[in-house]
């Protein structure tokens, strides 16, 4: 049972120890169709919960509705792990523990309301306990404020949690490295303290000068180390492996950066950029935070991403890791420059409109002894330690620490840093990296998860971590009410992306990792011609309707060595000589820029509610990323992104950089991303060709390798005059230009009204377009209530920037509509709450006629007919 059991981070070690949970058995799931859920608030959620949690998620959850107690306590009281009797026995009637709102949102997960309740529980008791003994949780999470150098009156204090210690000192430039003067007192709760006085009003402890913790272990070693909340580390950089050092940062008013604009307010749907600052340089060379800031942000902005993701901020000392085995928390990483330029970096992003978002890591901590955390455990017990002891402790895949989220002061650490990057810095949310590991004992090792949703409640579940990270998203939301929190999970975990309120975990959005897995198999192992466009429809849009997804082609994960960039899959060799517009472009090329093109739109477009690129996949970066090592020689070579290649203007890379630019664009003016509205209304497998809706948006999508078809049959929602919004197969994106944007569409009403079964592809209205292959091209509804001055110089969405977008109302459909609406099951996984979205996928609205052409014609444009026939009846497949 002790994947279902867990102990509350508490002062007390007695309260809770004949609590335990059985989880249900029960596989069998509810056939009923999740509807629009209730958002209330789930009253009090087990039997045993003590009294007055239910008026608690009411103060925290809903601040507006209650004050709660003033009752604060300074440091002084010393609240740590496990070292105080709280002898509370409050408990709370049945009757309050019933209704938990994700089980309205989806009824199959019913069977497993003693995992909900149990983890709820545990949430709710742990936030009382904050409240009692820390103020609240969002008090607690200032512990950076305690912990570390910390400057009061007349001097320095410095605390650090290091139980298993027998003596410690602090040492460091200001005390020439001898600590004999700077002997440290321990509390009886494992933690030490200094206060160091100010000389002739100069402070103790210098800015920017050197420092570490130094004590004596239990076998009378004495060791040096990084203080757990060093602000900063640095390295000798010419000195090979020499080790970290922690460095004092308090600069002086005339030195401390000040922000200087407010964070953009929140998009309606995350474009999110993600770059990492250190290879963003065109030189092969670690590139710092200004010249990211002033070089690389621009070019963001000229692409229309709302969103920068930062990848590996937090301090690492090994630069391979791509930033992922943190061993300095709260330290911007010195390898670009200072914690002010990185807060100068954050507010030129802001100055352009882009929100940050930080890939933070507590999933796991770096292994390294001298450099890290990891060099506070020196054997001692799992509750004096940041970590696990024995193999829970370790990461066999990763090499490297996991944290004990049940433990007081590693919740403080935690919590605290989320709270650190957010104020200190001014970040908009979070990347939660690595949270299948978190959520699970076995930490998703060698797990092929079906959806079977008996994998995601069992004795397998970590319910420290789950109640961690319901803290954390509780915390972030509380701070920063627009935040915007991603979590990195494969598994599919239902609520992950549902309110705490309700029971969920809290996060904003979830990554939708399957989708660059089928591009990489397809890319790998397929034909064009045996593409299939159903499958492609289904795996784009097999997601829980109820929890937001970010979609990606690819991210980092898809460029490091070992791997390609989609580009790379589709052109390889030829990206060397090929890219030239000087020379007509090879078959190979063709291929590769106009799929390149349509894999990231459709992605976009139909695989989630927010979009995301790694920097550089934007123009097709070729190759891969590897960072130096001494397999190659430490060269910075396949480290830095080639800028140049999209600034060379007769290189092919500025049409895809192009498109880029226009797909986000596209969702500036008709915002399609956060629509509800989604809609496959036909997945033709014969002709290769998806037509979908997204808002108002009509989407035709043409895989066909050959094969143009003219007069192509579409359905739509919305009756009237339609036109292009977007063409990959326009010249400015490296097409042919062979759909005309001056033609007008006119829709023919299809079937009975209200009756989809008498409707073409189940759409009410249709109209006829040319079809290019290997092309995607998006049609807007004409507003003509409007005096349409610039709409007939339309061409592609960069004529559509320059125009207002029409004011008129969005058409939203409530809920997305279930195209695969199978018989369910009781063994039915976790698709039937997945958000599929075509809507009967049939083989396309007709026999088209297929033209047989090169994919590379220049020149030729076929303009589709202008008015449709009525009278045309076509026949499509049941």
């Amino acid at each position: 049972m002790s994947g279902s059991f867990t102990l509350l981070a508490r002062p007390s070690a007695s309260a809770y120890a004949s609590l335990s949970f059985s989880p249900s058995s029960n596989n069998n799931r509810s056939s009923t169709s999740c509807s629009t859920t209730n958002h209330q608030l789930p009253k009090q959620l087990a039997a045993e919960c003590r009294r007055g949690s239910q008026n608690f998620l009411l103060r925290h959850l809903f601040p507006s509705n209650s004050g709660y107690g003033n009752g604060r306590i300074s440091y002084g009281s010393q609240i740590s792990a496990v070292m105080i009797q709280d002898t509370s026995t409050i408990t709370t009637s049945e009757e309050d523990t019933e209704h938990i709102g994700i089980l309205d949102v989806d009824t199959a997960l019913q069977p497993f309301k003693d995992h909900f309740q149990y983890r709820i529980k545990n949430y709710v008791d742990q936030r009382t306990l904050f409240e009692k003994h820390e103020g609240g949780l969002e008090e607690f999470a200032k512990g950076y404020l305690k912990f570390g150098f910390n400057k009061e009156d007349d001097g320095i204090v410095y605390r650090e949690w290091a139980p298993a210690a027998q003596e410690a000192q602090v040492v460091g430039d200001f005390n020439g490295w001898d600590g004999s003067n700077h002997e440290m007192e321990k509390n009886q709760y494992g933690v030490w303290s200094i206060k160091i006085l100010d000389s002739e009003g100069k402070p103790a402890i210098p800015h920017n000068s050197r420092v570490k913790f130094r004590f004596k272990r239990s076998d009378g070693q004495w060791v040096d180390r990084i203080p757990a909340w060093i602000k900063y580390a640095t390295v000798d950089p010419n000195a090979f492996g020499a080790p970290y050092d922690g460095v004092h940062w308090d600069p002086p008013p005339s030195e401390r950066y000040e922000f200087k604009y407010p964070r953009p307010p929140k998009p309606k749907a995350p474009r999110i950029y993600e770059a990492h600052v250190g290879m963003s340089s065109s030189e092969p060379h670690i590139n710092s935070y200004r010249e990211f800031a002033d070089e690389v942000l621009p070019r963001i902005k000229a692409n229309n991403y709302n969103t920068v993701q930062l990848m590996a901020v937090m301090e690492h000392s090994y630069y391979a890791s791509f930033g992922y085995h943190v061993t300095n928390f709260f330290s911007a990483s010195s390898r670009s420059g200072t914690p002010e330029d990185l807060k100068y970096l954050i507010d030129k992003a802001h100055s352009l409109g882009l929100r940050v978002l930080m890939d933070v890591v507590h999933s796991h901590a770096s292994n390294n002894v001298t450099d890290g955390l990891n060099g506070f455990d020196v054997g001692q017990s799992s509750q004096e330690s940041y970590f696990h002891t024995g193999k829970r402790g370790y990461h066999n895949l990763w090499d490297s620490r996991l944290f004990n989220y049940g433990n007081w002061e590693v919740l403080r650490f935690l919590l605290s840093n989320l709270r650190w990057w957010l104020e200190e810095f001014k970040f908009d949310g979070f990347r939660f990296d690595g949270v299948t590991s978190m959520l699970y004992h076995h930490h998703g090792i060698n797990m092929g998860f079906t959806g079977n949703y008996n994998e995601y409640f069992s004795e397998a579940t970590d319910v420290d971590a789950v109640v961690y990270l319901m803290l954390a998203n509780s915390l972030i939301h509380s701070i920063l009410p627009d935040a915007t929190v991603i979590a990195e999970d494969v598994s599919g975990m239902p609520g992950l992306g549902r309110p705490v309120s309700e029971g969920g975990i809290g996060f904003d959005y979830r990554l939708a990792m399957a989708i660059p897995d089928k591009w990489i198999d397809y890319l790998k192992n397929k034909n064009d011609e045996d593409w299939s466009v159903k499958d492609l429809s289904w795996n784009l849009t097999n997601r829980r309707h109820t929890e937001k997804c970010i979609s990606y082609a690819e991210s980092h994960d898809q460029s490091i060595v070992g791997d390609k960039t989609i580009a790379f899959f589709l052109m390889d060799k030829e990206m060397y000589s090929g890219m030239s517009c000087l020379t007509d472009a090879s078959p190979a090329i063709e291929r590769g820029v106009a799929l390149h093109k349509m894999i990231h739109f459709i992605t976009m477009a139909l695989g989630g509610e927010g979009y995301l690129n790694f920097m550089g996949n934007e123009f097709g970066h070729p190759e891969w990323i590897d960072f130096p090592r001494e397999g190659n020689e430490w060269s910075y070579e396949k480290c830095r992104r080639q800028w140049n290649l999209v600034d060379t203007d007769h290189l092919r890379y500025k049409f895809m950089n192009a498109f880029d630019r226009a797909m986000n664009a596209l969702d500036d003016k008709f915002p399609f991303l956060s629509s509800t509205k989604q809609i496959v209304s036909c997945a033709d497998e014969e002709n290769k060709v998806i037509v979908f809706e997204r808002g108002d948006l009509v989407f035709v999508f043409n895989f066909h390798p050959e094969s143009t078809y003219d007069g192509y049959k579409v359905g739509c929602d919305l009756p009237g005059k339609y036109r292009v919004a977007l063409d990959s197969d326009a010249w400015e994106f490296g097409g042919h230009g062979r759909v005309a944007h001056d033609v007008d569409h006119f829709t023919t009403p299809e079937g009975i009204p209200g009756v989809p079964e008498t409707n073409f592809n189940n759409r009410p209205n249709s109209f006829k377009v040319l079809s290019p292959a290997r092309t995607c091209v998006v049609y807007y509804k004409v507003d003509e209530s409007v005096k349409e001055t610039n709409e007939a110089n339309l061409s592609g969405v960069d004529e559509v920037l320059k125009v207002d977008a029409p004011k008129k109302e969005n058409v939203e459909e409530s809920t997305i509509l279930d195209a695969h609406r199978a018989e369910e099951n009781p063994g039915e996984t976790n698709d039937r709450h997945l958000a599929s979205v075509d809507e009967k996928l049939r083989k396309g609205g007709a026999k088209q006629e297929s033209i047989k052409e090169p994919a590379f014609v220049v020149g030729k444009t076929i303009a589709a007919s202008k008015l449709d026939d009525p009278e045309v009846e076509e026949t499509k497949d049941e």
